[in-house]
């Protein structure tokens, strides 16, 4: 595991050390576990945004994903 140091805002900090304690864990893990949420995030995001702008990815509704898993469920 690699060691980083990073600057945070005395209120993002305080806020870090705050749920660090009600969590009983440490600011370390709650910064590794936001980060994480972060990227997983970003990326989720980029891939969608990739979708959205390919013009042969077909769009299907939320009507017609209901229905397929209608269809799947009744077999």
């Amino acid at each position: 595991m690699r060691l980083m140091a990073l600057r945070l805002p005395d209120e993002l900090a305080s806020e870090v050390e705050k749920v660090s304690k009600q969590l009983q864990r440490t600011k370390s893990y709650i910064v590794r576990k936001a980060l994480e949420n972060y990227v997983r995030e970003h990326v989720e995001y980029q891939i969608a945004l990739g979708r959205l702008n390919d013009k042969d990815d077909k769009i299907v509704s939320s009507k017609e994903i209901r229905g397929m898993l209608g269809k799947k469920n009744t077999l």
